[in-house]
């Protein structure tokens, strides 16, 4: 138990073992402590150094001999501050050091994460998940759905919720969508841009945020995959934004 404790608040498991054996004794040789803990001399000397070096241990000279000596264990109180104060600066220094970690992540290429959800109840989670990866809140989100299957599916509340995650996370929706009834207008937190269903038929539910992107498959078997990859997202933003250019140049003949 008393081994346990010290290695959770930071020691090694050997130098745990050799802390407690001398706790034990007023002080051991090198060649006592070898043989009462079971660790060679050449392994037991850098952890003599590191257990120094903590104040847990000290150096008892006796003529030409040096002997080894455990502090009081009250010295444990200070060891365990130091290692917060350690942590402390290391969860500093990580703020600085992570966004160069993705930077070498991006240049060395990325893998796709996929995730698949299944049924109704799943594409509702997927909806949830989806605006919760990016670290950052605000920008714009290329939509493309068929309306009408969207609310056949869902009920009035569900689709409340469901834009709820995105609009609280400060993200604006620039949509493509079919639907049976009249235009439905844009808003302060959606462009919509309304195409026939007839002569564009839209079946799926697909939308880009950032690197991230989501398909719901609508109809008799619903289902969502999610897939995080810069590189697809991108292409996908482009096909969003071809296709929007397409739909203002047609606005504007008529």
């Amino acid at each position: 138990m008393l081994e346990k404790f010290l290695i959770d608040i930071g020691l090694s498991e050997k130098e745990a073992k050799v802390y407690l054996a001398l706790l034990g004794v007023d002080n051991y040789s090198v060649v006592e402590l070898a043989k009462k803990t079971d660790i060679n001399r050449t392994t037991l000397y850098p952890i003599l150094e590191r257990l120094i070096k903590d104040n847990l241990v000290t150096e008892v000279k006796t003529g030409k001999k040096v002997h080894y000596a455990a502090e009081a264990p009250e010295r444990l109180t200070t060891f365990i501050q130091n290692q917060k104060t350690k942590l402390d600066e290391q969860s500093k220094l990580v703020q600085d050091v992570v966004p160069q970690l993705k930077s070498l992540h991006r240049e060395s290429g990325e893998r796709p994460i996929i995730k698949y959800y299944e049924g109704r109840e799943g594409i509702l989670k997927s909806v949830e998940d989806y605006f919760q990866y990016p670290d950052e809140k605000g920008g714009v989100a290329y939509v493309m759905y068929p309306r009408d299957l969207i609310e056949e599916t869902f009920s009035p509340q569900e689709l409340k919720t469901a834009a709820a995650a995105r609009i609280n996370k400060g993200v604006k929706n620039i949509a493509i969508y079919s639907y049976s009834k009249k235009e439905i207008p844009s808003d302060t937190t959606s462009d919509r841009f309304q195409v026939d269903q007839n002569e564009y038929p839209i079946k799926s539910d697909i939308s880009v945020y950032g690197d991230n992107v989501r398909i719901h498959t609508l109809g008799k078997k619903l289902s969502s995959i999610y897939i995080k990859n810069s590189d697809f997202a991108e292409t996908l933003r482009t096909i969003f934004k071809l296709a929007l250019n397409c739909l203002k140049k047609i606005e504007a003949k008529k």
